[in-house]
Parts: C-alpha cells; sequence; structure tokens
C-alpha cells in the first residue's frame, strides 16, 4: 500500500500531468488515464494504449476485480490521500493507469478510396479536440490527425473529453499539412466562413481528410489558397456561428451518411 504523499509513484504521476507534462509524456511515451470508463476501454483495445502501471484504491479495487483479472496488470495499492494527490479530478473514482502512447508515424497510413480522417490544424483546446476525437469514433472516421502546435492529445483534459474513445480511433500528432497536402489520392476540404460550397452539396469521392483550423483564426491565408476545397455550414437561424466541436460533429455526421449511401 503506498500511503507517502513523498514516494516517486506519486512523483511520477505529477510529471506527467502537470502544466509541464507535454514534456514528459513525449519523452516518455506515457500519459495519465483517470477513472473506470478509460479502464474498461483499454482493456478491451487491440489497437488502442496500453495499460503500463494501475494505481487502485481499496473501494476500487473490489470494482475492478468484478471486471477483469487484475494479476494481468502491474497495480499498486494506494491510500485515499494518495489518489486525491495523484488525481486531476475533484472527486477521483479511486482508478488511475499510466498508459502508453502508441508511436504511430502519418507515412504508415493506407488508402483504399473509402476512408475518412479528420485533421486539427493548431486546435488549442482540450475540450475542443477530445470531443471532436469523440464524436470521429461514432461517425466511423479512420483516424484523427493533429498539425505542430496543435494540443496534446494525450493530456488530462483531453482524455478526460474523449469519453474513452481514445482507445477506439487511431491519433497521428504533428502531422504538417504539407505533408498532408502532399498525398495526391486524398481529398481535402475545410470549412471556411467563405466556402462558396454549400455541406449540404458536398460529395467527395476516395479518401477524404476533413480540415478544421484554430478556434479564434480559422485556417491561414496560405492554407486557404493552397488547393483546399472551402464549404459552409447552411445556418438558417440568428447564431453567428458554432462552436468548432459542434460545426465538426455536422462534418462528421454528413461524412457518415455519404459512406452509407
Amino acid at each position: 500500500m503506498i500511503e507517502s504523499l513523498n514516494s516517486p509513484h506519486v512523483a511520477r504521476v505529477k510529471a506527467l500531468i502537470s502544466s509541464r507534462g507535454t514534456k514528459e509524456r513525449k519523452a516518455h511515451a506515457e500519459f495519465v488515464a483517470e477513472g473506470l470508463q478509460c479502464f474498461r476501454e483499454a482493456i478491451v483495445s487491440k489497437d488502442g494504449p496500453r495499460i503500463e502501471s494501475l494505481y487502485l484504491t481499496a473501494s476500487a479495487r473490489v470494482k475492478l476485480d468484478e471486471i477483469t483479472d487484475l494479476s494481468l496488470i502491474k497495480t499498486y495499492d494506494v491510500s485515499e490521500d494518495v489518489m486525491k494527490s495523484m488525481s486531476e479530478t475533484i472527486t477521483p473514482q479511486g482508478i488511475l493507469a499510466i498508459c502508453s502512447i502508441p508511436q504511430r508515424k502519418f507515412e504508415s497510413i493506407t488508402l483504399n478510396g473509402h476512408r475518412k480522417f479528420i485533421y486539427l490544424s493548431e486546435v488549442q483546446d482540450p475540450g475542443n479536440a477530445g470531443t471532436i476525437l469523440r464524436s470521429a469514433d461514432a461517425f466511423g472516421m479512420d483516424a484523427v490527425l493533429t498539425s505542430p502546435g496543435s494540443v496534446d492529445m494525450y493530456s488530462p483534459k483531453v482524455v478526460r473529453s474523449t469519453a474513452g474513445s481514445l482507445w477506439h480511433i487511431p491519433v497521428f500528432e504533428g502531422v504538417a499539412l504539407s505533408d498532408l497536402l502532399s498525398r495526391s489520392e486524398l481529398t481535402c476540404f475545410s470549412l471556411a466562413a467563405q466556402g462558396s460550397q454549400s455541406l449540404d452539396d458536398l460529395a467527395v469521392v476516395g479518401d477524404t481528410v476533413a480540415i478544421f483550423g484554430n478556434e479564434a483564426r480559422g485556417l491561414s491565408t496560405a492554407q486557404l489558397s493552397a488547393g483546399i476545397t472551402l464549404v459552409n455550414i447552411p445556418m438558417p437561424g440568428d447564431a453567428e456561428s458554432l462552436n468548432l466541436s459542434a460545426a465538426a460533429s455536422i462534418v462528421m455526421y454528413h461524412l457518415a451518411n455519404m459512406q452509407a449511401s
């Protein structure tokens, strides 16, 4: 039982979730996931992040013993105070895992003429990024790609926002837009207020990438002139704009319907 707040285990977890955690996560290819939902997804996922270490309070261990054989996982029992010290949530569930970050390369993506991808260009908000990944999972997208300068997809806030979908859909980080556009077999489009084509009329063929820009700036002028089709979402109401994650979900629903038809 780990009871000391000065334990090296506590220090390790705190380093991964601190404000400087991005550097630690990249250096060690590990991140922290909390709660029962993430645990459930992790133990059934074939290709998603793998649990390296699991920290449990006594009450949480009782719950998990009913779900799986914990002898197959490296587990550590911790006191309630230690769990609170390691946790980022106000009311911890007593389940905290250190998981491995899959090392995926953009070059390894295979195309078949029917694949659908989401690309986040300098998207900064963890809640938006996590919600978009969750929607990508729900609507059957094949992967989420992020540009350099986008939020760390394995930060605690993003992980929580994915609600377990991080274990269902591949994530490729640090993909330059120029590298994406260099794949001539990919059809790329992006939302833009000045888009001349309505999403309702968009009918893409082949492997497709939906590109979403920064919450405040969108895509740069240079990016907009890079041969990307610009589309808009028809809005008959009075709202001036949509939240990025809401707009992305609408686009993915459209792509999923196109794929099904």
